[in-house]
């Protein structure tokens, strides 16, 4: 059963080496090379580490194991980020970097991650039946979930509304998330299917399969940390090299590569039939996101010698408003537990969009009919809406029925 591990591990061994050698060599190599190089090296480090966060669902179940699934995922794209707010200090031109990096990383996950999850879901519910399915439904347990990234992106509005990142936000946001992990420990989710090489480690025995993924943890999560700044520094050199907007490579590039192993893992459950529990472990990333990595920006900041709140200028806070509507759009459609087929449409469609109009006026534009469509979308399952926001704080999630996967 080793031997299938072989051939996967050793092609992410093989496209992270070159980064390793650069970075302890002391190589010196033009910035498109750097990028190409410990970009690589972030990606294949972020698949191992997919494939060993997976595999650990074994032995953790519930609604915790699809959380510590949706961090560990995202921790290639925590890396860069938090490397920004660290050295905006004396750098401060990368508290630009760190909010293009979280705003991003935010849309993308959305934007195209959920909607393209949909879609193949529902593609092959019709394959399977035979019939036009309208529809994803989800479990509902994945309500508590919900209520915490509603909450969230509520409070996520005052960074747009003050113009900065406080500390004293950053602090209650990580209070936010470990009362989310707590919570989330205590909900019955459905138990995700492995794939590929995370099926083949889970498969193995308890003594073999726990080092080996404890092993794949340390090994991968060192690899990405060593390669966070170059890649970060790679980023925005390549971008006044070639004559591109910085802004745009960190804010599109580095979320892309980072969380590329979490949107092919969510597209394999939806090819599966399992589209929900995609949607699901795409949700927990939102959260994560939303708490964990906003209110870690302020403390690392502080860290690397900052005051206490990381001040945003005029398209920074354009571009929390932007991802703060968005988001409300997302869980305004999931109130009734149900991603319909129009919905991503329409939210891969707004999501292009933001790069055929890139200017100022065109961003609240967008951001208007993200906030337009969520209260039509709240309006119209409004009979869904306290039950998610008293989700997080209910000592037991109240009884609804069980739902199929997908609908017609």
């Amino acid at each position: 059963m080793f031997a299938r591990l072989f051939r996967p591990l050793g092609i992410c061994l093989l496209l992270a080496f070159p980064a390793l050698v650069v970075r302890f060599g002391g190589v010196e190599t033009p910035p498109v090379l750097s990028l190409a190089v410990f970009g690589a090296a972030v990606v294949a480090s972020a698949f191992v580490l997919a494939w060993a966060a997976e595999a650990a669902e074994v032995d953790i179940s519930g609604g915790l194991a699809i959380a510590l699934l949706a961090l560990i995922a995202v921790l290639p794209e925590y890396a860069v980020d938090l490397y920004f707010a660290y050295t905006a200090a004396e750098n401060p031109e990368h508290v630009a970097y760190a909010a293009a990096n979280m705003t991003g990383s935010n849309r993308l996950l959305l934007g195209l991650g959920w909607s393209v999850v949909v879609l193949v879901a529902l593609f092959v519910a019709r394959r399977r039946s035979g019939k036009p399915i309208r529809e994803l439904v989800l479990h509902p347990g994945y309500r508590v979930e919900l209520g915490f990234l509603a909450i969230a992106s509520v409070i996520a509005l005052v960074i747009p509304l003050t113009g900065q990142i406080h500390l004293v936000l950053g602090v209650a946001l990580l209070a936010f998330f470990l009362f989310y992990l707590w919570r989330v420990s205590r909900v019955d989710t459905p138990e995700a299917e492995l794939v590929g090489p995370a099926a083949v480690i889970g498969a193995l025995p308890a003594r073999r399969r726990r080092p080996l993924v404890v092993g794949l943890f340390v090994v991968s999560a060192a690899v990405i940390l060593l390669c966070a700044e170059p890649f970060a520094n790679a980023l925005v050199a390549t971008g006044s090299v070639l004559g591109i907007d910085e802004f745009l490579l960190v804010q599109w590039l580095a979320p892309l590569a980072s969380e590329a192993p979490e949107f092919i893992v969510a597209i394999l459950f939806a090819l599966r039939g399992k589209g929900a529990i995609a949607i699901g472990t795409l949700v927990s990333a939102k959260v994560n996101q939303w708490t964990l990595l906003v209110g870690s920006l302020p403390i690392a900041y502080l860290i690397g010698g900052g005051p206490t709140a990381l001040q945003l200028d005029g398209r920074q806070i354009e571009e929390f408003v932007l991802t703060a509507t968005q988001t409300m759009l997302g869980v305004a459609v999931l109130l009734a537990l149900r991603f319909p087929r129009w919905a991503a449409w329409t939210l891969l469609g707004l999501f292009l969009v933001q790069f055929l109009f890139p200017g100022q006026e065109a961003r609240y534009v967008i951001s208007g009919v993200y906030a337009v469509l969520a209260a039509i979308a709240v309006v119209r399952n409004r009979a869904h809406l306290v039950a998610t926001l008293r989700a997080p704080f209910a000592r037991r999630s109240a009884p609804e029925p069980e739902l199929a996967d997908a609908r017609a």
